[in-house]
């Protein structure tokens, strides 16, 4: 065998016919030269119409190991990339002035929300089939604030209150800040300390351009003590983390 590799033996996949066949061979390359990193799959083909293998030299091969260390680090980097595009997310304190319900549409409620602005905003929210609207009068409550607004039904919604549910969606619980939270306040995923280290928040064109919002939604949840989390990290106010009432394990958006 190590005779075979100094002079460069190529090997050749016989029973294998046709273009199809091989193909997830070729796709499965990488985890074949984990295994056996002295051979690579040549992209060139033999009188079988085959793939090769060939032997790598040594150089190669520590290309090859140096390559799958970096690889490898691939599961913390899209963390940190995930974590990095919650922070364009203008995520703000809000208390909920006055609620009612929409006019045109059944399912919603519309809100006026004091998130630290002049104006408090306008925001629909699909909630009257989970939450009394007597429960939202006065409430604090977290709002994802650079959405670019939208038309309800005619009312023009500018921002969307946060809510966790269960997999069947048949439970929503809006996210509460601590009482002593400041309406306006920014929040952020993290440390106690990391409070001033948050980037600017995206413009609503960029947060729909990037589709920031569609990348970040699938890692929030609430943990077992229904604090809502990013991965590893806890939703918070400078008073406290930010939570649900009741839901474990749940879904946020």
């Amino acid at each position: 065998m190590a005779n075979a590799l100094r002079v460069g033996c190529v090997i050749s996949l016989c029973s294998l016919r046709n273009t199809t066949s091989y193909l997830p061979l070729l796709s499965n390359a990488t985890r074949f030269r984990s295994k056996f990193p002295f051979f690579t799959l040549s992209s060139s083909q033999n009188s079988f119409g085959s793939p090769s293998f060939r032997t790598l030299s040594s150089s190669s091969i520590d290309e090859a190991v140096t390559t799958e260390a970096i690889t490898g680090n691939a599961g913390g980097e899209a963390e940190s990339s995930i974590r990095d595009s919650a922070g364009l997310l203008d995520i703000r304190v809000g208390r909920i002035l006055r609620a009612w319900k929409h006019d045109e549409a059944d399912s919603l409620y519309v809100e006026e929300v004091d998130i630290g602005e002049p104006e408090p905003r306008i925001i629909c929210s699909g909630l009257v089939k989970y939450i009394p609207i007597e429960h939202l009068q006065g409430k604090k409550v977290i709002v994802l604030s650079n959405l670019k607004p939208r038309n309800m039904r005619g009312v023009k919604s500018c921002g969307m209150l946060m809510a966790a549910s269960d997999a069947k969606h048949e439970n929503v619980e809006l996210l509460f800040p601590p009482e002593e939270a400041t309406p306006g306040e920014r929040i952020w995923f993290g440390t106690e300390d990391e409070k001033d280290n948050q980037p600017d928040a995206a413009t609503p064109n960029q947060i729909q351009k990037k589709k920031i919002w569609e990348l970040v939604q699938p890692h929030l949840k609430t943990d077992v003590s229904c604090i809502a989390m990013l991965g590893e990290h806890v939703m918070r106010t400078s008073v406290g983390s930010v939570a649900c009432q009741s839901l474990q394990n749940a879904n946020i958006s």
